[in-house]
């Protein structure tokens, strides 16, 4: 049952952790904020901002969720049932919550879109090979 978790929900909490915490004036100003700044060999800095790492820090949760997306099972359904739920709370939010109305957290939208849609699309395709395989007897 806990595997059946999305972990997406990490991702989803550390945005409003970060976004609650910070400027109630302008939500959006705390995502633009720079964590490090690297000088480049071109002469140019590149920043990472505390946007970018919750970015990344969602693509790398969303390689675990596909991952996860590769068992059969009885699980698998309750894992997709609950990945569904949290994309439709994070449209909600979206829509509804002015801390949300940002890039960031849109991008997490698309993120959980992405992992519903591969998600049902990697245990369909693994349904049909068991099949083949079964099949073949």
């Amino acid at each position: 049952m806990i595997l059946s978790i999305p972990w997406l929900v990490i991702s989803v909490i550390l945005y409003n952790v970060i976004a609650f915490l910070g400027s109630a004036d302008a939500p959006a100003a705390v995502f633009d904020g720079a964590l490090l700044t690297i000088p480049m060999i071109s002469g140019a800095d590149w920043a990472m901002t505390v946007g970018d790492l919750v970015i990344l820090i969602t693509l790398a949760i969303l390689f675990v969720e596909l991952i996860k997306a590769t068992r059969t099972g009885e699980t698998s359904i309750l894992d997709h049932s609950l990945s569904m739920i949290l994309f439709i709370v994070c449209v909600i939010e979206f829509l509804t919550v002015r801390y949300a109305a940002t890039s960031v957290f849109f991008i997490i939208v698309a993120i959980t879109l992405i992992d519903v849609v591969a998600g049902f699309t990697i245990t369909i395709r693994a349904a049909r090979r068991d099949l083949a395989l079964g099949g073949s007897h």
